[in-house]
């Protein structure tokens, strides 16, 4: 008995010495060691752009090394499925946005993820509308005068996205709608290529995040025609929402924002959200997002989750209406 007794406390020592070992570290020491920020998508496009500025910003203010990891595939899915899965500690963090968690999950039928279930909802970045631009070489100078010309023409006019389904698309897909016309839709592999045959001229029209194509617009090489958002955007003060253009009440924007694992310790969760939201108040981080044609906003946790269960719900009626398939 006694053999027996002193077998159960060496096993009971052992199981409860290897589960502190294996439990996430305290609050208090986080982080110990080198975050990744999963970027779901290729480098150049507006949530890369964003990602690196975060990674970037919180390795100077933080002092925390926080480093950008591209995973890019399938409108952003496949780097959030490597955020699912990755230990809920905080060291593997994901840049979500609009496409990939709330428009993806509805265009992908077999994704073995839920965002509302899987992921937790850290701190929100930036919202920005889009905008929809044309090359400096294009005969449209309004959005009226494509509006005209796709009456004239149904369907004779193209416009570039960064891929079927994404909110870009399905912008695109709103305002046609909403101005009762037909254009001809080209999906891209992401929003690099789509913008470089829009400044070629091999599509009429851009629709594009503004954080993917401001770099062009402020050196004069692309022509912004209107902005999807409700008011006009701080770093396009002089470009004309698609509402002030004759379609009243048009307002779709796109957000990004840090996501954990589901069952990350809400300790962590806060310390996270606490050193984002003190970045964005920083005048120049306001100043390097607005830069990029975004628009910094902080929410805590909770305000962000319910941000993703309400629109992650408004929209699948879009995308079905949309009839937007993955080909």
């Amino acid at each position: 008995m006694i053999r027996t007794l002193l077998s159960l406390t060496a096993l009971a020592f052992a199981v409860g010495t290897t589960a502190h070992a294996q439990a996430p570290a305290p609050a208090a020491a986080y982080p110990s060691k080198p975050i990744r920020l999963i970027v779901p998508f290729p480098p150049g496009g507006g949530t890369d752009i964003l990602s690196r500025l975060v990674a970037t910003k919180l390795t100077e203010s933080a002092k925390w090394t926080v480093v950008a990891d591209n995973k890019a595939g399938a409108g952003g899915t496949i780097g959030i499925g490597e955020a699912v899965k990755a230990a809920p500690t905080g060291y593997d963090l994901v840049m979500g946005q609009k496409d990939n968690l709330v428009i993806g999950p509805w265009l992908y039928k077999n994704l073995p993820w839920d965002p509302t279930k899987d992921l937790t909802a850290v701190a929100h970045v930036a919202w920005t509308p889009v905008v929809i631009a044309t090359s400096v070489n294009s005969k449209y100078k309004t959005l009226a005068d494509v509006v005209a010309a796709a009456k004239a023409a149904p369907g004779t006019i193209t416009y570039g996205s960064p891929g079927n389904g994404t909110s870009i698309h399905l912008a695109g897909d709103l305002f046609e709608k909403a101005a009762g016309v037909k254009l001809s839709h080209i999906p891209y592999k992401g929003s690099n290529p789509a913008l470089m045959d829009a400044l070629a001229g091999n599509v009429d029209l851009l629709v594009s995040s503004l954080p993917s194509a401001m770099g062009q617009i402020k050196s004069g090489k692309l022509r912004p025609l209107a902005v999807t958002s409700a008011k006009r955007s701080s770093s396009l003060p002089d470009v004309p929402t698609v509402g002030e253009s004759g379609y009243k009440d048009f307002d779709v924007s796109t957000w990004y924002g840090v996501f954990a694992p589901a069952g990350t310790p809400a300790p962590v969760v806060t310390a996270i959200n606490n050193e984002v939201n003190k970045l964005l108040a920083t005048p120049d981080m306001k100043a390097a997002i607005q830069a990029q044609g975004a628009e910094p906003q902080a929410l805590s946790p909770a305000q962000f989750g319910a941000l993703l269960n309400k629109e992650y719900v408004q929209w699948k009626g879009i995308v079905e209406a949309s009839g937007a398939k993955i080909e």
